[in-house]
């Protein structure tokens, strides 16, 4: 059932996603192998399993033996023997069963929540560092790109046709550039080790600096619909429903009475006498509320369920939302610097003086600092986008 349920989910997500793998879901192919926590969850549930699928079956046979020597001497001896098996009424070892298969089968969307929202972290990670490379390969154009400028300035000056402050504020613009090259590079590493450390202390190399392509993302009902359908949490709640509710019928089953059979011997004053033994318990008091506490706890698996869907419907349109925000500006930024991007223009407006050092730097700063907004708005969007198909990690 475990492994029919997985080659399902496994499906689902592949008929949606429908393309070859990135560099990303093989950095997440990486991580559903390696990562500890994955691991020994999986541990936790398998003994788990085992655990459901323990007391299915009858208690163990009692063996009793009884040696009585009578006093005073030559009273005689009595002996007694006895082996005797109790079994519930007939019908709760079915209904022990359907449990057991209820609570395995909830096991399995119990891994994979804690799965998906592990390879959820780790992709998200690979999000960020696609990001910091872009970053570091813009930054690192701009470097060249004002050193360029700054030399220009510096032969200006050798010849005695410039100054010392464009000189000055070339400077100050290749200081902070470097600054922030070096703050990109440091938050690199971290994310790589965060990364390493998700993949189970094994390093990776991931070198992206492009995004793969979005997914065509359906209207918010039918894709809301696609999540709730493959949304293990709400698997788990409902597995916890069904069980409740087999664990109502198994309740009405163990307060029926019970049954102990066996064998009987005993022998006293040379007299033997043997036989069958049998007995009933009656079910007065042992079981006493358990049927209501079930049906208690069957309302509220019940309201767990209605609750937790209304706030995932709620959370998905949120997201969907904030897509649909997040698309418009990046493609209204696209078009935009599209054509904002003048650094030729304003490099030959410079060597030719019509403007000065200042108007071009503040030139280039609106433009950059556009540029840079752009990154994190495509960024964002990209993990958006991840939330909404975490369902198919």
């Amino acid at each position: 059932m475990k492994k029919y349920i997985i080659l399902l989910f496994a499906s689902v997500t592949w008929s949606l996603t429908g393309a070859a793998q990135t560099n990303v879901d093989n950095v997440i192919s990486q991580i559903a192998r390696n990562n500890k926590s994955i691991l020994a969850t999986q541990q936790y549930w398998d003994a788990q399993d085992l655990q459901y699928k323990t007391g299915l079956t009858p208690n163990n046979p009692k063996v009793e033996y009884d040696y009585l020597p009578g006093r005073p001497d030559g009273a005689g001896t009595q002996e007694e023997f006895n082996i005797t098996q109790a079994f519930d009424f007939p019908t709760a070892y079915g209904k022990k069963n359907k449990v057991s298969e209820q609570q395995v089968t909830q096991s399995t969307f119990q891994m994979m929540v804690v799965r998906q929202d592990i390879l959820l972290e780790a992709k998200q990670v690979c999000l960020e560092l696609i990001y910091l490379n872009k970053i570091n390969q813009e930054l690192t154009n701009r470097l060249a790109q004002v050193e360029k400028v700054r030399n220009s300035f510096q032969e200006k000056l050798a010849k005695g046709e410039g100054n010392i402050l464009d000189v000055n504020k070339a400077n100050l613009q290749l200081i902070t550039l470097k600054s922030e090259l070096e703050s990109s590079k440091s938050s690199m590493k971290q994310w790589n080790h965060k990364l390493t450390e998700l993949n189970g202390g094994i390093e990776i190399a991931f070198n992206e600096a492009a995004y793969s392509g979005l997914p065509v993302i359906p209207e918010l009902n039918e894709l809301d619909s696609i999540i709730e359908a493959n949304n293990p949490i709400a698997k788990v709640l409902q597995q916890e429903k069904v069980i409740a509710q087999q664990k109502i019928e198994l309740s009405k089953s163990m307060a029926l009475p019970k049954i102990e059979a066996g064998y009987h011997a005993q022998s006293i004053l040379g007299q033997r006498y043997q036989g069958a033994h049998i007995g009933l318990s009656i079910p007065l008091w042992e079981n006493k509320n358990r049927v209501k506490f079930q049906q208690a706890t069957f309302s509220h698996s019940d309201l767990k369920l209605q609750e937790h869907k209304t706030e995932h419907s709620f959370y998905i349109k949120q997201l969907y939302e904030k897509y649909q925000n997040l698309k418009s500006t990046v493609e209204e930024y696209n078009q935009v610097l599209l054509k904002a991007n003048n650094s030729e223009l304003l490099n030959k407006a410079l060597q030719a003086g019509q403007i000065s050092s200042i108007e071009y730097f503040m030139e280039l700063s609106y433009f950059y600092a556009a540029y840079d907004k752009l990154l994190i708005k495509d960024k964002e969007l990209q993990k958006t986008v991840a939330e909404l198909y975490k369902f198919q990690l």
